[in-house]
């Protein structure tokens, strides 16, 4: 079932009527939807506070916590969505993986998953291992009302690679020679993740996610032959556990210029971009039937304001003859920005294509 002929489900009616969802449905909009990724969070002093002496991943599981974060950025930007506050190895986290996040550095897993012995560590995801998730989106819609609440997950080849690299790699030496020399492992460490991921996000939609969206942030370093053999089974199963749910599913890489085809292949209703690729090409290699989101480069956001104005209307513009556009960054909010730029960027996004 796809996201345009699905029935509303377990959202909201206000949030389904939404802008961004109408956006995501590839539907007339009043205006282009505004959200950011890493927008809840990041860059507001208010975080900081409410974060001061808290861990990454203990914040990730205190239900109160969780919901005021993710309720920060709607309430001082006014973007159209709000995306829900966790972290992608939650999830491994959550079935006993034994990681950590170091503050300056990422996860950090203390037994890297090598051989096929090592695949004995990762079980199944049940909805009482993130008890903290349903409790915490339960808080959420009732404060959103008409705020789209977006659902996320790590996807399969991004979790492997912490998983086999023990941490944040640059060349994903390890996880590279796992997948070429090792398919059949690869394969099944792949489709294990998938299911992990899975059940993550049926936890959030069923709990209230408006959308999902699956990040993928280190599959711009493969090639498309790779990606297509060794990686989109394992994303297309993901979208296709969720199809059901009839919520808009959101795909995102960063460096996928290459990938964006497949990518939408892979069963995403809306495809992400990040901001080396105009959003008019990126349409030509998705293909029709599929909404784009992005893409202003984050840097951008530190330039004047008539700059950010001029960069922002060339995103508009490319994206003007698109079938659905939600406006993002084509990566997240980076931490030293300025919180009052994003607002302002909001709102000219809102006043520029008002309808």
């Amino acid at each position: 079932m796809s996201a345009n002929d699905s029935p509303q489900g377990h959202q909201p009616t206000a949030a389904y009527d939404s802008a961004f969802m109408k956006a995501c449905r590839r539907e007339p909009v009043p205006h282009t939807p505004v959200w950011f990724m890493r927008q809840a969070g990041r860059s507001l002093p208010e975080y900081l506070k409410v974060r001061e002496g808290i861990p990454m991943l203990e914040s990730c599981m205190r239900p109160e916590l969780v919901a005021e974060i993710t309720l920060q950025p709607v309430r001082r930007h006014g973007v159209d969505a709000a995306i829900y506050f966790s972290d992608i190895v939650v999830p491994l986290k959550a079935i006993g993986i034994d990681l950590d996040i170091k503050p300056g550095v990422g996860p950090v897993v203390q037994n890297p998953i090598r051989t096929r012995a090592d695949l004995g560590q990762l079980r199944d995801l049940t909805p009482e291992d993130v008890w903290y998730v349903t409790e915490a989106i339960k808080l959420l819609t009732a404060e959103l009302g008409g705020t789209p609440l977006i659902g996320f997950a790590g996807a399969p080849f991004t979790l492997a690679s912490y998983l086999v690299e023990g941490g944040p790699s640059k060349n994903h030496e390890h996880t590279k020679a796992l997948m070429y020399g090792d398919p059949r492992l690869w394969a099944d460490l792949l489709d294990r993740l998938a299911e992990i991921t899975s059940a993550f996000l049926k936890v959030q939609i069923e709990a209230g996610a408006s959308a999902v969206q699956l990040f993928d942030s280190w599959v711009g370093a493969l090639a498309p032959a790779d990606y297509r053999r060794s990686v989109m089974p394992a994303s297309t199963k993901v979208f296709d556990a969720v199809a059901g749910y009839g919520v808009p599913r959101i795909h995102f890489g960063v460096g996928t210029g290459e990938l964006l085809g497949l990518m939408g292949e892979a069963g995403a209703d809306v495809v992400g971009v990040d901001w080396r690729v105009p959003l008019d090409e990126a349409a030509r290699r998705v293909g029709p039937g599929k909404a784009l989101q992005g893409n202003l480069d984050p840097a951008v956001l530190f330039a004047t304001r008539e700059a950010v104005e001029e960069k922002t209307r060339e995103v508009l513009d490319a994206a003007a003859g698109l079938e659905g556009h939600v406006f993002n960054l084509g990566h997240g909010v980076l931490p030293s920005m300025d919180p009052d730029a994003l607002t302002r960027l909001v709102d000219y996004v809102h006043t520029r294509t008002a309808r």
